[in-house]
């Protein structure tokens, strides 16, 4: 155990990893050797970050929980601190079944923990906004909202982080700002609903507001956007994305269904014919878009009929990227309370692979068709004479790389590249 080492461990989205970095830039400011995901916690505190959103991240968050217990009996770690979704969800819970845990906090009071710890230097408490990237250095997430107002039957997001709630354009322009400064060239804007972002505080949709003049900052060459909502749609966010070359043409949106009645029993307040008009719009006002998507599978109500739609659906619409899971019920859900998941653990599964096993053929008949086309790339890192890189049309972590020779560029760089191969989820090309 290292005296005046705090380490973090984040589990989850990359809304938590903001949260994180927050943190890092409070304790390094008291004077704290502030130490992320390293794999070998020896602070004399460890700070989890927890994901409480589906079965498998809370179990991944308390696994954690308990293998840091045992470093703590064997005097390897100080205290345990826990906070983020799955403590402001189960916080009594988890203070009966671990405790092995010392201080347990929410998602939103970590502030109080960082100003309960002595100061080890005099310097300014640091904005809220500011953080230390544990990214690459010319890439960041950017959060400009907080929680969700749809209260999807299946979701428990709002249970866990509250009504949606904007932050101001003139703080999310100065944070911006802020990391261009520190050399950040790519910008992925996340919210759980970035549709509805700005209507809590300025009455009316903003999104397209905020991209326009974050577009316009110098020194900003990507922005990625995250996490529409279908429903309520802001179209004039189409408008900015088709106007500004460094607005990525891509939207990550989750669709999760197209059958009416499976969506009516979701609470999407979405129709099939509106969800396949919202398609056509993208399309037509940005025609080199990529549109990621996710989809669920197994939600209840959903017979054969149902997902055999759902499947025509993906064969027709061809997404550029796409996710998939099979539903399972959270406590507390409107759905948990009042629809019953009838549907075989077994029959999910096998839907979910269908799903996926079209979408694959997708995959391989799009990027037969880039085949031989330059494309503008961003290197993340470099493997010996290799340049792992990434396109406008690929977010870090979730979409495709491109493994490029004959560059000597560095991280942090664009470069132009020919694509020569594919590996089904990454391509490999050549510089040009």
């Amino acid at each position: 155990m290292k005296k005046n080492r705090i380490d973090i461990i984040t589990m989850g989205c990359s809304k938590n990893l903001i949260d994180s970095e927050r943190i890092i830039r409070r304790l390094h400011a008291k004077g704290y050797d502030a130490v992320h995901d390293s794999g070998n916690p020896e602070g004399e505190y460890v700070v989890v970050n927890t994901c409480g959103f589906i079965a498998d991240a809370k179990e991944e968050s308390i696994e954690m929980l308990l293998d840091l217990a045992k470093l703590k009996q064997e005097g390897k770690i100080g205290k345990i601190v826990a906070m983020g979704c799955l403590t402001q969800r189960y916080r009594e819970e988890l203070t009966t079944e671990l405790p092995e845990i010392d201080i347990m906090l929410g998602k939103f009071d970590w502030g109080n923990f960082i100003d309960s710890l002595p100061d080890l230097k005099d310097t300014a408490k640091p904005k809220q906004w500011e953080r230390e990237l544990t990214t690459p250095p010319h890439s960041a997430y950017l959060k400009i909202s907080e929680g969700c107002n749809r209260f999807c039957a299946f979701c428990a997001i709002p249970l866990i982080t509250g009504r949606h709630t904007s932050r101001t354009i003139e703080e999310i322009l100065e944070e911006t700002e802020s990391l261009v400064a520190k050399g950040v060239k790519e910008f992925n804007v996340i919210a759980q609903d970035l549709s509805s972002y700005g209507i809590d505080i300025y009455g009316s949709h903003k999104l397209a507001e905020l991209i326009d003049r974050m577009a316009g900052i110098k020194g900003v060459e990507w922005i990625r956007l995250h996490y529409a909502y279908p429903a309520d749609f802001p179209f004039d966010i189409l408008d900015v994305m088709a106007r500004h070359e460094n607005v990525c043409k891509y939207i990550d949106i989750a669709l999760q269904h197209v059958s009416d009645k499976v969506l009516n029993n979701m609470r999407r307040h979405i129709t099939k014919e509106e969800t396949i008009s919202l398609i056509a719009e993208m399309r037509k006002r940005v025609p080199d878009i990529r549109i990621r998507t996710t989809l669920m599978v197994g939600f209840p109500g959903e017979g054969e009929e149902e997902f055999q739609e759902l499947l025509d659906f993906v064969r027709t619409q061809q997404f550029d990227r796409m996710g998939a899971f099979a539903y399972s019920e959270e406590d507390d859900t409107w759905a948990a309370k009042n629809l019953k998941d009838l549907i075989p653990e077994e029959t999910k599964q096998k839907r979910l692979d269908l799903l996926m096993e079209a979408q694959m053929t997708i995959y391989e008949e799009k990027n037969a068709e880039m085949y031989g086309k330059e494309v503008t790339l961003l290197v993340d890192e470099t493997e010996g004479d290799t340049r792992i890189c990434r396109s406008q049309w690929d977010s870090p972590e979730v979409d495709m790389n491109y493994y490029v020779k004959g560059s000597d560029a560095k991280p942090g760089d664009f470069i132009r590249a020919r694509i020569t191969g594919d590996q089904l989820y990454d391509f490999e090309a050549d510089a040009i």
